[in-house]
């Protein structure tokens, strides 16, 4: 069992938990995630680690309410069943700092995007290296962790669908009038990073993006999670979760992101009704 110090409210939709793991962080990395169980009956959730302290051995998350796992993960204040990992691979600046010591770097984020974005910049914020941050939600009340985000990106460029913060628009609308980086990451929603490579590609920049398909084990033993890269399967457990934008099949990663969307939803509305009747 892992212990909750705290899971709390952060937006009208997103959640950060701090728990006692310092069995997990020891080895973690920026660009790695953990599989989660609230309970011993519960489905496995994949949540990129958004932030730690390897002193104190907590680890920090953020997750959004979308179903009716993260709703039972939502409610639960003492204790999680489990907490594996780290999985996946390290992001890949941050693995070859030198490599990228002179190069212009600018992360784009959409929406809870910016969780795993964080620890990325905040890493190479620590080697010395200044990053960019395009940051782009709905309306302003969506937009989180924004003072962290300050405190070690370069520059900040915010926008939102409806303008009530920063720029009117979207995070290509930026990245259009400020295009002369040579590298980009994005992480967000999928439409969001195959916006991103589209304009991207037309420049010829570099992209990396970050997959978050349908995830079972973490182990690339269920299949789950493969999307197309390069016309190639790749399990986003164990290849990814970070790509060259530019070889991702995008068009199949949202054809497949929905297959399961109606059973979610189902199950999502009758775990809300149980809970009316209590």
């Amino acid at each position: 069992m892992y212990k909750i110090i705290y899971n709390k409210k952060i937006s009208e939709t997103s959640m950060e938990i701090a728990l006692e793991a310092r069995n997990i962080i020891d080895n973690a990395y920026p660009g790695q995630f953990v599989m989660i169980m609230t309970k011993e009956d519960s489905e496995r959730i994949p949540l990129t680690i958004y932030d730690y302290d390897k002193k104190k051995g907590i680890l920090y998350l953020i997750y959004q309410i979308l179903g009716a796992s993260t709703l039972e993960l939502s409610m639960e204040k003492d204790s999680l069943f489990s907490v594996s990992g780290p999985f996946g691979k390290i992001n890949e600046i941050c693995k070859n700092i030198d490599e990228y010591k002179n190069k212009k770097i600018v992360y784009v984020a959409g929406g809870v995007g910016i969780a795993p974005i964080y620890p990325q910049i905040k890493y190479l914020h620590d080697f010395g290296l200044s990053c960019d941050v395009i940051y782009g939600a709905r309306n302003a009340d969506l937009l989180l962790i924004k003072d962290k985000i300050e405190n070690v990106a370069h520059n900040v460029y915010y926008c939102t669908d409806d303008g009530s913060f920063g720029e009117q628009g979207f995070v290509t609308n930026i990245l259009e009038k400020k295009h002369d980086y040579d590298v980009v990451v994005a992480i967000g929603p999928v439409v969001m990073m195959k916006n991103v490579c589209d304009v991207t590609k037309k420049y010829q920049i570099p992209t990396i993006v970050s997959m978050n398909p349908i995830m079972v084990d973490g182990s690339g033993m269920c299949g789950a999670c493969r999307c197309i890269v390069d016309g190639k399967v790749k399990f986003a457990c164990i290849d990814g979760p970070e790509f060259d934008g530019h070889k991702i099949d995008f068009d199949l990663a949202l054809k497949r992101m929905n297959i399961y969307k109606k059973e979610e939803q189902k199950k999502l509305i009758a775990m809300q009704e149980s809970l009316e009747v209590k």
